[in-house]
């Protein structure tokens, strides 16, 4: 199967929401020291009070962003350094920097 890169950027975007959206602890880099959980981040991702329905929609659509979450919250600090880092070098990304910052501000807010 192939993946077309407009997809690859949508689905990266939306994994990009979803891995900023767990900075809910106030710290030097909330993002890669985040105590959210993946339930909580998707509490925060799924409620259109915190992040807008179409983006929501992008994220619920794209096991690659959902897999990339899940292995974002799984990695030591280090790790995540490295990955946000990555997401941030993306063009794609700065779109939704609006959601992520929603989503960060209230996910240690929902149960684990």
């Amino acid at each position: 199967m192939r993946l077309s890169l407009s997809k690859l950027g949508v689905a990266v975007g939306s994994a990009a929401v979803a891995l900023t959206a767990a900075a809910g602890v106030a710290s030097a880099d909330p993002v890669t020291d985040t105590t959210c959980n993946y339930g909580q981040v998707m509490a925060a991702v799924n409620d259109p009070s915190v992040t807008p329905p179409a983006t929501a929609a992008q994220f619920n659509q794209s096991p690659m962003a959902q897999s990339y979450l899940r292995k974002f919250l799984a990695a030591p600090p280090a790790k995540r350094v490295q990955m946000e880092q990555e997401i941030q070098a993306m063009p794609q990304a700065a779109g939704f920097m609006g959601a992520i910052q929603n989503i960060a501000n209230v996910c240690n807010n929902y149960p684990g």
